[in-house]
C-alpha cells in the first residue's frame, strides 16, 4: 500500500511500530553497552599521551556513576543509530520511487561510518590539541589543574560528537540533491555564507586561539568542497532520473504513481 493512501490512524500505527522495534533494540544496545562502558571509559582515560598527563579528580560522589551511564546512553544510541535510521527509511520509503528507496536505503552504513569518522577526527586530531593548549595556558598562568572525571567526560563529548554530525554533510547533501530539493549551483552560490557559518562553527567548539581554529575550519571548508563535488555526481543522477520519470508517464499517461 502506499503511504500516500494510509488514514492517519494507520500512519500513527505504523510508526508506533516503528518506534517499539527502535525501543526494543535500544534496550539490548544498554544491556550490551553495560559491559563495553568501563573498558571504553579506561581507554579514553589511558589512550592519548596528554591524557595520561591529567589526574581525574571525582568532586562528586556520584560522578563516577554519572560518566559511566552517559557513556552507556551515547553508546547506545551508537549502536542503535542503524537502526533507527532503517526504520525512519522503512515509514517514508512507501512514499518513494523504486530508484529512491534503494539509493536512500544504501545512505544508512555511509552515514554511520561518516559519524564514527567525524568522532574519531576529533578524538585524535583535534582533542589531544586542545588538552596541550589548555596545559601550556595553565603552566603560562601558573595555575594547578585538578579536572574531575565528569568535566572530563564532558569536555571530550562536546569536541568529539559535534563532529560526527558534522561529517554527515555529505551524505545530508547528496540525500537532498537527489530528491531536487538542492542543487550544486546553489551550494556555490551560498559557499561564502557557508564558510562564514563554518567558522563560527569552529570558533565555537576550538580554543581562542588561531592555530586551532584554523586546524577545525580547514577540514569543515574542505568537507563543504567534497559535498559539493557529491551533489554534482548526485544532481546528475536527479536529472537523468526525472528524464527517465518524464519518458513513463508520456508512454504510460494513466499510470498512477
Amino acid at each position: 500500500m502506499n503511504n500516500n493512501e494510509l488514514t492517519i490512524i494507520e500512519h500513527i500505527e505504523e510508526l508506533r511500530k516503528r518506534l517499539y522495534i527502535v525501543a526494543v533494540f535500544f534496550v539490548i544496545s544498554v544491556i550490551g553497552s553495560f559491559f563495553l562502558a568501563e573498558p571504553l571509559i579506561h581507554f579514553l582515560q589511558f589512550n592519548s599521551e596528554e591524557a595520561q598527563q591529567l589526574q581525574l579528580h571525582s568532586f562528586k560522589v556520584t560522578d563516577p556513576v554519572k560518566v559511566y551511564f552517559q557513556v552507556i546512553f551515547i553508546l547506545s544510541v551508537v549502536i542503535t543509530s542503524p537502526v533507527i535510521l532503517y526504520q525512519i527509511w522503512s515509514f517514508i520509503s512507501p512514499g518513494l520511487y523504486e530508484k529512491e528507496r534503494r539509493v536512500t536505503l544504501s545512505y544508512i552504513p555511509y552515514s554511520v561510518l561518516l559519524f564514527l569518522g567525524g568522532v574519531v577526527f576529533s578524538y585524535e586530531l583535534l582533542f589531544p590539541y586542545i588538552i596541550k593548549f589548555m596545559m601550556q595556558m595553565s603552566v603560562e598562568l601558573d595555575v594547578q589543574q585538578t579536572i574531575g572525571i565528569n568535566e572530563y567526560f564532558e569536555f571530550l563529548m562536546q569536541i568529539t560528537l559535534p563532529f560526527g554530525v558534522i561529517f554527515q554533510l555529505p551524505i545530508v547533501v547528496l540525500f537532498l540533491t537527489r530528491l531536487g530539493i538542492i542543487t550544486p549551483m546553489m551550494l556555490t552560490k551560498v559557499r561564502k555564507y557557508a564558510y562564514f557559518i563554518l567558522l563560527i562553527i569552529a570558533a565555537i567548539i576550538t580554543p581562542p586561539d588561531i592555530m586551532s581554529h584554523m586546524f577545525v575550519t580547514l577540514p569543515l571548508c574542505i568537507l563543504y568542497e567534497i559535498s559539493i563535488l557529491i551533489s554534482r555526481v548526485g544532481y546528475r543522477k536527479y536529472l537523468k532520473a526525472e528524464q527517465q520519470r518524464q519518458i513513463e508517464l508520456a508512454n504510460n499517461p494513466s499510470t498512477d504513481e
